[in-house]
């Protein structure tokens, strides 16, 4: 009998979680542990890669376990992962020589800052459509082999090899047998040239990072390694990788150009297929690989929100407002009309279409008046003022919006929605599944499994839940993102 379920990791920035999907996309069982977070100094994040690995194993058993199937009736396994989160790790042990850094973390602000006034920027931007940002992994990898004693030798001497996390992850699944990083993982690095599809030799000299510790750049479909028997018991093909967002664009099947897919989990990330043309920001967005298929590549304009469901564990972490997120939206209602707060959640700086590492959180608009609900609804109006920044920047870019298709954990608040379609003025469609992530890892290890026959058979799949319509008018919502605007701007560094 041909195996007919995929095991899909998602590594994220909060949690590792697996889920087995059946042939038909949908969830059979799930398995999910927190990840700890590691702050060694304002504005510094790390994880620890050891951790990463043993909550992978753990999750990964646990859900073909509660599934019921033996590891050999799996066709495959795909891996999505928090992207730019940085591992370097010696070749011969497997050990990594430092935690992970983080996406969310700033250290390297002030050699981004050096490489920008050595003007190095425009080079940088148009072989990586990125922009010189602490976000990306080059500059991590930078820090690690000038910080950590004996690295920068090491990785010369080809002793050490780096990658973002899935490629951390298929180097323990396989034994150290396999180095090799997807296309939009890689695209993220800095360090690869995205119309060509490979390591960039000048970049990689701009950044001190030999090119030699860096993975094999591979499709996000393919035979891309085996797992160990110890791993589940049997061996069982990798077949899929992609990064979080690109991974949410698939299991949202925005497989055609113009269409756009909106991701609120830690940060929020828009992503907008452009098809087989990597577009040229004029609004700071940036450029990306959308999927690498069969070798040819299909590109993304992306706007990337630092701060999103971050800043309700705010509330409750922080500030102690409220004892579970899902407390958030019962205390927002109670705000008054017309409060005119505004909390622009600048926790680690400011992503698109700002680019503000320095900028930092501001609650502005406070009156006597002021409680505990108007700032949980000034908190979940920022999401929606910033995916409007994003969409306005799209806009601007030539894009023609319709409608923006939506996932991640804070997508099941029904009123946020409704705050969202009215602050950006376009329909907003949630699906039935909303763990797009890593249903998309999931397409694509099916896709080389060949339980779908196409990317395009995707959209067979995806099923709408609930749209939500604007109701508010036009002067309404613009004045109300006119203050937005005025807040952000009082926050920036410059």
């Amino acid at each position: 009998m041909a195996a007919k379920h995929i095991l899909a990791v998602d590594q994220g920035t909060t949690s590792t979680r697996a889920i087995v999907f059946d042939a038909s996309g949908r969830p059979v069982a799930s398995a999910q542990k927190e990840l700890p977070q590691v702050f060694p100094r304002p504005g510094w994040v790390e994880h620890d890669p050891e951790e990463i690995w043993r909550a992978t194993v753990e999750v990964c058993r646990g859900a073909v376990e509660k599934a019921k199937l033996d590891p050999k009736a799996l066709a495959g396994i795909g891996i999505t992962n928090q992207r730019e989160t940085t591992v370097v790790w010696d070749r011969i042990t497997g050990k990594p020589v430092h935690n992970a850094i983080v996406w969310q973390d700033r250290r390297t602000a002030d050699l981004c800052e050096e490489l920008r006034k050595a003007g190095h920027e425009p080079m940088v931007s148009d072989r990586t459509g990125l922009l010189l940002d602490p976000y990306f992994c080059g500059t991590k990898i930078a820090w690690i082999l000038k910080n950590v004693a004996g690295a920068r030798a090491a990785a010369e001497n080809g002793a050490l090899a780096t990658g973002t996390i899935e490629s951390f992850l298929l180097w323990r699944l396989t034994g150290g047998k396999v180095h090799a990083s997807d296309a939009t993982n890689a695209s993220r690095t800095l360090l690869l040239d995205i119309r060509k599809g490979v390591w960039d030799p000048d970049l990689a000299k701009l950044l001190g990072v030999p090119i030699a510790m860096l993975p094999q750049v591979v499709d996000c479909a393919g035979e891309l390694g085996v797992t160990t028997p110890d791993f589940l018991g049997a061996p069982v093909p990798v077949l899929g990788m992609a990064g979080d967002q690109q991974a949410a664009t698939v299991g949202q099947a925005c497989t055609k150009p113009g269409m756009v897919k909106a991701t609120y989990g830690t940060g929020c990330f828009a992503v907008l297929n452009t098809g087989s043309i990597a577009v040229h920001s004029n609004h700071r967005l940036l450029t990306t690989i959308a999927y690498q298929l069969n070798g040819r590549r299909t590109y993304a304009l992306e706007g990337s929100i630092f701060v999103a469901g971050a800043a309700v564990q705010w509330l409750r972490d922080g500030l102690k407002l409220i004892k579970h997120s899902s407390e958030v939206e019962a205390m927002a209602r109670d705000a008054r009309d017309g409060h005119g707060v505004y909390m622009v959640p600048a926790f680690v700086g400011l992503g698109a279409p700002y680019w503000d590492a320095d900028a930092r959180g501001g609650l502005l608009g406070l009156t006597r008046d002021t409680g505990p609900a108007e700032i949980a609804a000034a908190t979940l109006d920022s999401v929606c003022y910033q995916t409007r920044d994003l969409v306005e920047a799209m806009r601007g870019d030539g894009a023609q919006i319709d409608e923006i298709r939506v996932d991640g954990g804070m997508v099941v608040n029904d009123p946020l929605m409704q705050r969202l379609a009215d602050t950006v003025g376009i329909p907003v469609e949630r699906p039935k599944v909303i763990e797009t992530t890593a249903l998309g890892a999931a397409f694509l290890a099916g896709l080389q499994a060949g339980l779908w026959p196409s990317l395009e058979s995707l959209s067979a799949t995806w099923v709408l839940d609930r749209a939500f319509s604007p109701s508010e008018d036009s002067p309404s919502r613009d004045r109300r993102y006119l203050g937005w605007q005025e807040a952000v701007r009082r926050v920036r560094s410059s």
